[in-house]
């Protein structure tokens, strides 16, 4: 069962992870979002189960239903503090976690308190523009993605032309098969949807991060 946060107003990323998620396998996928979204998002999902957090603490009490097996948060999130402590919640169920654009970019001035936070499997999946704005490091992209990896303690896919999936234990994949069509708004959307999709059925992170890549 993979569950999704949904921001507002820029609902149309979360929507896509979604339904990515849900085309990959997951067997349940539901959205939380902010009661005010909630027309928006139920309005246009139909096998996706939208979950309205009415008040502080809903997301939380979501988290206490262990049959949730895997998370995803960024897509449309914003760039704000609540966004950054809806992140830090989910890494504290040690169940995986997958982070992406905004709740990267949450993070930039706290890079040390995320890795702290991973205690269970997480995939970090930025564009060159966000994974700078956390990992000041200098070198070529393999390197770069592995030295973020390593300091992290996440699965890290740092996307581009050509992709490199790295692992904290030094293992790397460059993925080099991207046609010119992937550079499209929402196309990063729609990879965190799918990695979010294979974790929740309990693949490997580092192998669910590749085999979303390639696909």
């Amino acid at each position: 069962h993979a569950l999704l946060y949904g921001g507002y107003p820029m609902t149309g990323a979360a929507r896509m992870a979604a339904r990515a998620a849900a085309r990959m396998g997951a067997g349940l996928t539901s959205i939380a979002v902010p009661q005010i979204a909630f027309p928006l998002y139920a309005a246009a999902l139909t096998s996706i189960m939208v979950q309205p957090l009415t008040q502080d603490g809903d997301l939380i009490r979501l988290l206490l239903d262990l049959r949730y097996t895997a998370f995803l948060i960024g897509p449309g999130a914003g760039v704000n503090d609540g966004t950054r402590h809806r992140a830090l919640e989910l890494l504290a169920t040690a169940r995986p976690v997958l982070l992406d654009a905004d709740a990267i970019t949450a993070f930039a001035s706290n890079a040390a308190e995320l890795a702290q936070a991973i205690r269970g499997p997480c995939v970090m999946t930025p564009h060159e523009g966000e994974f700078a704005r956390i990992f000041p490091l200098q070198g070529d992209k393999l390197a770069r993605a592995r030295g973020a990896a390593r300091q992290s303690g996440a699965i890290v896919v740092l996307k581009g032309a050509d992709t490199v999936i790295a692992a904290p234990d030094g293992r790397a994949i460059v993925n080099t098969n991207a046609p010119a069509s992937l550079a499209t708004a929402g196309s990063g959307d729609v990879l965190g949807g799918m990695i979010l999709g294979l974790l929740a059925q309990g693949m490997d992170a580092f192998w669910a991060a590749a085999a979303g890549v390639w696909m």
